[in-house]
């Protein structure tokens, strides 16, 4: 019998609703979702993990993850580039889920485009349904991929999120680069 992943989880407030973050205990980044979606959340993780594969321990600032995404949502955007982040997923999804983490703060790519960069230009529809899947939005920034036309589409914390998080990357890039 496989035994059970102990995760540790925290929440934290944010301009745009509170927060719930999922780490294991060596300190990589598990899960990121909204309180309210965190039933979502939920059925990821034993979807990936199995019914009884993880169990969820109360903790404050886990690895310190809980400060580092404070800092992201204060501004300093380039902390979340090197979180350190473990996921479950097919081999597939996880492709698709680096591809994202190249994709430069203050820019957005298409999915065609997303489809494109991983080498596989025809699987556009299964590039959106594995970005749709991705356990940690933000860090692994799924908002920053948008409709072929350049519309805001498919943000599993709703669309106002979605703008608020590249308007809030694009306010703050010049910061960056100072």
């Amino acid at each position: 019998m496989a035994e059970t992943a102990r995760f540790l989880i925290d929440r934290t407030d944010t301009p745009i609703g509170e927060l719930v973050i999922v780490a294991d205990r060596e300190g990589h980044l598990r899960a990121v979702d909204w309180t309210e979606h965190e039933a979502r959340m939920l059925q990821l993780l034993r979807l990936h993990y199995g019914e009884k594969g993880y169990a969820l321990e109360a903790a404050s600032d886990p690895g310190g993850l809980t400060a580092t995404m404070r800092s992201y949502f204060s501004g300093k955007l380039d902390v979340i580039d090197t979180l350190p982040v473990r996921t479950a997923g097919t081999d597939f999804q996880r492709e698709v889920w680096a591809a994202l983490r190249s994709i430069p703060c203050g820019s957005t790519v298409s999915y065609s485009e997303l489809a494109r960069r991983i080498g596989r230009p025809a699987a556009v529809r299964a590039v959106g349904l594995a970005n749709g899947a991705n356990p940690v939005g933000i860090v692994v920034p799924c908002h920053r991929v948008v409709g072929a036309n350049g519309a805001l589409t498919g943000y599993g914390g709703g669309i106002q999120r979605k703008r608020w998080l590249l308007s809030h990357e694009s306010r703050a890039l010049p910061l960056l680069k100072s």
